[in-house]
C-alpha cells in the first residue's frame, strides 16, 4: 500500500515505512522531528523542472508529463520498481513539503508506483 503525507503533519504508525521525496529538505522542520526513515531526494524532479512547475495548477497535465519523462530517462524505473515490491510487503508513505496537496511530485510518484503494483 502507498500513500502520501505532507512531511509536517505528525507521524503516526498507520505511516508505516515514512519516504521523504523532496529533493530539498522541509524548511524549518528538524531531522530528529520528521521521523524518515528515508529521504529519496534522487527521485524528485530536477531543480529546473521544480522551478518551472512552482506549483502551478495550470501547469499539472505538463509537469507529469515532463516527470515521468524526467525519471524515465534518469534511469529510475528500476528504483520505482524496487519500492512498488516493497510496498507489496509494507505500507509506504511518500513525505512531501509543499502545501498543494493534490500537485505535487509525491502525487506522480504514487500514481507510478501504483501502476507498477497493478
Amino acid at each position: 500500500m502507498v500513500r502520501i503525507k505532507r512531511v509536517y503533519d505528525e507521524p503516526n504508525r498507520q505511516d508505516g515505512l515514512r519516504i521523504l521525496v523532496d529533493r530539498l529538505w522541509p524548511r524549518g522542520l528538524k531531522r530528529t522531528e520528521a521521523r524518515i526513515d528515508e529521504w529519496r531526494w534522487d527521485l524528485a524532479p530536477t531543480a529546473a523542472l521544480r522551478k518551472w512547475f512552482r506549483h502551478d495548477p495550470k501547469k499539472w497535465d505538463d509537469f507529469q508529463r515532463r516527470y515521468r519523462h524526467e525519471l524515465k530517462t534518469r534511469g529510475k524505473l528500476d528504483a520505482l520498481q524496487e519500492l512498488a515490491n516493497r510496498a507489496r510487503q509494507e505500507r509506504i508513505t511518500l513525505l512531501f513539503g509543499a502545501r498543494d496537496e493534490d500537485h505535487n511530485n509525491a502525487v506522480v510518484l504514487k500514481d507510478l508506483l501504483e501502476e507498477l503494483l497493478g
